[in-house]
């Protein structure tokens, strides 16, 4: 009689809260499990390790970059850099977007790399950014979870962002083969000097100054009442939002990356630039930074101008 109470006992211990102690389980389990009971957690390391070998790539193809092109910033410390040995898929791909031309007469796969290209350039430049509202939503989302409410895992939301950079990288990689297809010489990571980088400039700093630049960054900088306002706990709903938050981000940074045409597609030190003060200009809370960056891209834009004509 007193085992099956006691039978009952632990039963019952395990059906009101116990089941979330995983003493019995060993290390690997426990850890596991943990991870499982933390989306937080999880998010942030998926988020970091994907910035980080987004980075890794870019570097690795701009050290090669450096070595065809003639001169652009950076690239005498670039070359003096080791080149790590590469999978040979990887080999080809850097082949493919540093490339002045399509490849055999096809067009295909380089625009594919092309595609990919920007998306990694996205992930590592602009998804640091996101960072606010990530953190935003993981804390509605601990809140939810706490009164026992279902929750959507963050990592839905983050692929939601992501897929509106991509559909972007589809647009950056059709007008990276627009511009170089005209070009007489250089390769497709040179700076595209002279009237098409002074126009790329030009509506880089015109842009910073308008309404629908203000109105995105406003967006970008209070993500809590957008992710508050449109909470759902169904996975589409939540991959649709971060969608938009994508949108929103889109709106406030394409055309910063546009700038990428006057210094070289592939400058990673440009590129970590842009990617430092996309974050900075969403953490602050004026427009200083905003109209400051606006202002020496119309310069630099007519200065480039003049030069060219």
């Amino acid at each position: 009689m007193r085992l099956d109470q006691r039978g009952d006992s632990a039963h019952s211990g395990v059906m009101t809260g116990q089941q979330d102690d995983f003493s019995h389980l060993d290390r690997a389990g426990r850890a596991t499990a943990s991870v499982a009971r933390n989306p937080r957690w999880t998010v942030n390391v998926v988020v970091c390790a994907s910035i980080a070998v987004a980075w890794l790539l870019l570097a690795a193809m701009a050290i090669r970059g450096a070595e065809a092109r003639i001169s652009a910033p950076g690239d005498g410390l670039l070359r003096n850099l080791p080149q790590l040995p590469l999978p040979d898929f990887l080999e080809r791909f850097f082949v493919l977007c540093l490339s002045p031309a399509p490849l055999d007469a096809s067009i295909g796969p380089r625009a594919l790399a092309l595609i990919l290209m920007w998306f990694l350039m996205a992930i590592a430049a602009m998804l640091p950014s996101a960072a606010p509202m990530i953190r935003t939503y993981c804390e509605i989302a601990d809140t939810a979870r706490i009164k026992g409410a279902p929750v959507v895992h963050p990592l839905v939301l983050v692929a939601g962002y992501l897929c509106a950079w991509l559909a972007a990288s589809l647009l950056f990689a059709a007008l990276t083969l627009a511009v170089h297809a005209g070009a007489a010489s250089g390769g497709v990571f040179d700076p595209v000097l002279g009237v098409a980088g002074g126009l790329a400039l030009l509506v880089a700093g015109l842009y910073q100054f308008s309404g629908l630049k203000e109105a995105c960054l406003t967006k970008c900088r209070n993500p809590f009442s957008t992710l508050f306002s449109n909470w759902s706990a169904e996975i589409f709903r939540i991959f649709r939002l971060g969608f938009v938050q994508g949108i929103w981000c889109l709106g406030c940074c394409w055309a910063l990356m546009l700038v990428m045409f006057a210094v070289g597609v592939m400058n990673v030190f440009w590129m970590a630039l842009i990617g430092v003060f996309t974050l900075i200009e969403k953490q602050a809370t004026g427009s200083l930074p905003t109209r400051l960056a606006g202002a020496i891209l119309l310069v630099w834009a007519a200065v480039l101008l003049v030069v060219s004509l």
